[in-house]
């Protein structure tokens, strides 16, 4: 898989500490479901030409905690895409793996 734009962004230390404390705030739980949350989504989504802009990457009023279908969900996937791909940790788009079995 090639190495996305944005991921120098969600490998850095300061991301991984607002959205450890952005998890912590939201007491892990889906802020759309209620089930336990595993990704920090951003609202308005970054792009080349906003992932420097704070208010944007890191501000709490842009950030959202997500479960992965609710994740999916903000994204548009279909269930039968769902079945196929899953979002990481960081939210980048990644195949699922297949059963074990």
């Amino acid at each position: 898989m090639a190495t996305r734009w944005d991921q120098w962004f969600y490998n850095s230390a300061l991301w991984q500490q607002v959205r450890s404390l952005y998890f912590q705030r939201r007491f892990g739980l889906c802020e759309r479901c209620g089930a336990p949350g595993q990704i920090v989504h951003h609202k308005v989504p970054l792009t080349p030409d906003n992932i420097h802009d704070r208010k944007v990457a890191l501000a709490n009023d842009n950030l959202e905690l997500l479960c992965v279908g609710c994740h999916n969900q903000a994204h548009g996937n279909s269930v039968t895409v769902a079945d196929a791909l899953r979002f990481d940790e960081d939210g980048n788009l990644v195949r699922r793996d297949p059963p074990v079995g």
